[in-house]
């Protein structure tokens, strides 16, 4: 009897994965990086290539790099991890990464700096199940820093940029038109004059500890990045699985193509000042569907041929490689998928992006957590009307899935 029922536990289980897989083929991600909002000024981003994406605009110059592991999308010849970085002892756990290095044009004060993701329209009928407890997680034990309006008419989520970055390095002055680093796997810390700098600023040498300094607007006043000076950050974590379309917080998975439908979404990030809404770069991580997906298939197509013919590469050969091959520095005071065009379903596309006060808890590296679960679930009950699906999720969690952390209250 007991092995009848796993039986068909089991078969169900095979039944949902196989479900999932067939839904999720029905998507392509494609990365893309501009100096604005605009998406005509943007360019592809080569996922998990060494080779930075250079972007430019009045207020700076920029080099940026992503790293997604598993990675399944546009162009079709991208390795499907990079593992220089996430061999790294530091980055195992990470999803993705995006890393950026950039030389400011003009001083940039940065008090109201910001980071985060924000929409260009309404969101209210398409947030998920869970998003207020998803947010209070986030919050509370990843980023303290995090403020979001998810109903307006222009949904965002942003933090200072200075505390929501989880490296940061301070680098040397880059006299015009010379090139600068390329954002790499960087820690913590400082390059040349860069040191110097950081010591006048009395800055925090570790990471956790520099977050949390700048958590506080009275910190964040004085202090801009320099016009000339290269500075490099990196953003990561282990929460959106890009590869398998899923949501990883404490304790349980979400898979998020359950809920996008049969459409083309977007995520961006932005660098940019929330008070003037000078925008310094901005990253999309659109995932692809029906006219849209056939179209950006059929012009990767037309580009990788004409890269060919330009290299005398042939097909065959490029294809292969493509598919098998896996892939600091300023703060001053003052799947591959087939290169054939696949027939796709087609309808219309649309993009997808309570102020809170903030804990006093963040960790020192996303994905560690110190009982997120057990108090995300002990602050719920099965009689709460407030009780949604990841409350659920939360509170059939077994312990031995919970992960400990070092917390920044824990912090001297």
């Amino acid at each position: 009897m007991a092995s009848a029922i796993k039986a068909k536990l089991t078969g169900g289980s095979a039944a949902n994965d196989a479900d999932l897989q067939e839904e999720r083929d029905k998507y392509r991600l494609l990365v893309t990086a501009g100096p604005s909002y605009d998406e005509k000024t943007h360019k592809t981003v080569k996922v998990n290539s060494e080779i930075p994406t250079t972007i430019e605009n009045e207020f700076l110059t920029a080099k940026i790099n992503v790293r997604v592991k598993g990675f399944r999308g546009l162009p079709n010849t991208s390795p499907s991890t990079s593992k220089d970085y996430f061999d790294d002892p530091m980055h195992a756990k990470d999803q993705y990464s995006l890393g950026f290095s950039f030389v400011p044009k003009q001083d940039i004060p940065s008090v109201d700096t910001v980071w985060g993701n924000d929409f260009d329209h309404s969101i209210k009928d398409k947030i998920p199940p869970g998003f207020n407890t998803a947010f209070k997680i986030v919050k509370e034990f990843i980023d303290p820093g995090l403020s979001c309006d998810a109903y307006a008419d222009q949904p965002w989520l942003y933090g200072p940029s200075l505390s929501c970055w989880f490296a940061l390095r301070i680098g040397e002055k880059v006299n015009e038109g010379e090139d600068f680093p390329t954002p790499g796997v960087m820690t913590e810390g400082a390059d040349g004059t860069g040191k110097d700098l950081r010591e006048r600023l009395g800055l925090p040498e570790n990471n956790e500890k520099r977050r949390k300094y700048f958590l506080d607007a009275k910190h964040r006043q004085p202090v801009f990045f320099e016009k000339g000076r290269c500075y490099q950050g990196d953003f990561y974590n282990p929460y959106l699985d890009f590869g398998n379309f899923s949501l990883k917080l404490p304790g349980f998975t979400l898979k998020v193509i359950k809920y996008v439908g049969d459409k083309t979404h977007c995520l961006r990030y932005v660098f940019k000042n929330r008070e003037t809404g000078d925008m310094y770069f901005n990253v999309n991580f659109k995932l692809l569907w029906g006219e849209e997906l056939q179209k950006a298939l059929t012009a990767d197509q037309k580009e990788q041929a004409s890269s060919e013919r330009d290299s005398g590469i042939g097909f065959q050969d490029q294809a292969s490689d493509g598919a098998t091959d896996g892939a600091s520095n300023g703060v001053a005071a003052s799947p591959s998928t087939s290169g054939e065009p696949q027939a796709v379903p087609t309808n219309d596309t649309n993009d997808e992006s309570t102020r809170h006060t903030a804990p006093p808890t963040m960790q020192l590296h996303p994905g560690d957590h110190n009982a997120a679960a057990a108090v995300a679930s002990a602050g719920s009950s099965t009689s709460d009307p407030d009780v949604d699906e990841i409350d659920r999720l939360l509170q059939q969690t077994s312990t031995s899935q919970k992960r400990s952390g070092l917390f920044l209250d824990e912090i001297d």
